[in-house]
């Protein structure tokens, strides 16, 4: 049966029948669309962040047997089971400097979701012999294109000391402290340790490299023996390891000396009681005056109790992550 309506008419009310249903539909994505972001309007911040935290390998060998008994390689896979943010490697741990074996460090840790965010590394300026003091020159040198290797942004880096005081657990138990070499002065020392971290920090700025001077026995055990050697070379490239546990005396108010400067903070804990000595150490109050500064960098466990690493180090890293948040 024909539809009775004309043609025209009915074209007509096809058509504006199409057009109600366009429109319907229109109006029923008007009122379903989200409302217009201001470009102006900041987007939320978190109320709480977290300083992130990463464990050195030495947390877990601390000298106690051969080195390939802990090797770096278990050190990240734990550090990744327990959960921290990253990994300080210690260079002495470490079983080869060839590429190879660096490349593969840094895949380990890719593949475990780690930062590679510390470099450990010794050498001592703190010498009368000038060739003593080239050699050391070099190391750092090649020390610092090995963390450009392995894709580290910070270098720890030591004065080193005098040595005249050969037994180190008797240097401990002096707290550190020990005489110059009969002849000169800790203004001599000073000397030799400014003009040889200038000599490398070319190769610093060149890798990518911030140095950072740890508060670490010779002319860095004070905050004003750090300090006066990064003023004095007044460069971006060389920063300031903060070791809490390396302060033996007036050791918050070292730390509110160094704050400002700190781009990698090693926190000490002492579980089982310490191999040398034990600090009792108020991580709320250390945390407080790293965020009265802004530090907004890594805080690196080294575990230096006697208790069993694989118990104490996630205590350490529940003790860290309680301390070191901050709202904004």
């Amino acid at each position: 049966m024909k539809s009775k309506i004309p043609n025209k008419t009915r074209r007509d009310f096809l058509k504006g029948g199409a057009v109600a249903a366009i429109g319907s539909t229109i109006i029923g994505c008007q009122q379903q669309a989200p409302p217009e972001v201001s470009e102006e309007r900041p987007l939320k911040e978190p109320t709480v962040r977290h300083n992130p935290i990463a464990v050195s390998t030495y947390s877990f060998w601390q000298f106690n047997g051969p080195k390939e008994q802990t090797p770096v390689e278990l050190c990240i896979d734990q550090a990744a089971a327990m959960g921290f943010d990253g990994v300080e490697l210690l260079l002495w741990q470490m079983t080869s400097e060839e590429n190879s074996y660096l490349q593969k460090l840094k895949k380990r840790a890719f593949h475990n979701g780690l930062d590679l965010c510390g470099f450990s590394t010794h050498q001592g300026f703190v010498s009368p012999d000038k060739a003593d003091r080239e050699e050391n020159i070099a190391l750092t040198i090649h020390q610092i294109e090995l963390a450009y290797q392995l894709g580290i942004p910070t270098m720890r880096l030591n004065t080193g000391r005098w040595g005249t005081i050969k037994d180190f657990d008797e240097f401990m138990a002096n707290q550190g402290i020990e005489p110059a070499i009969a002849g000169y002065s800790d203004e001599d020392g000073f000397k030799w340790v400014i003009d040889a971290i200038e000599r490398c920090l070319p190769t610093a700025e060149k890798c990518g490299v911030q140095l950072g001077l740890e508060n670490h026995w010779g002319l860095g055990r004070t905050a004003a023996g750090v300090k006066r050697i990064v003023d004095e070379i007044d460069s971006p490239w060389l920063r300031i390891t903060l070791d809490t546990g390396n302060f033996l005396e007036e050791g918050y108010a070292q730390m509110e000396t160094l704050a400002d400067q700190t781009i990698l903070v090693q926190a000490k804990t002492y579980y089982g009681g310490g191999k040398w000595y034990s600090l009792d150490l108020d991580y709320q109050r250390i945390a407080s005056i790293l965020r009265a500064v802004n530090y907004k960098g890594y805080v690196s466990l080294e575990f230096e109790g006697n208790e069993d690493p694989i118990t104490a180090i996630p205590k350490s890293l529940e003790l860290l992550r309680d301390s070191f948040y901050y709202s904004v």
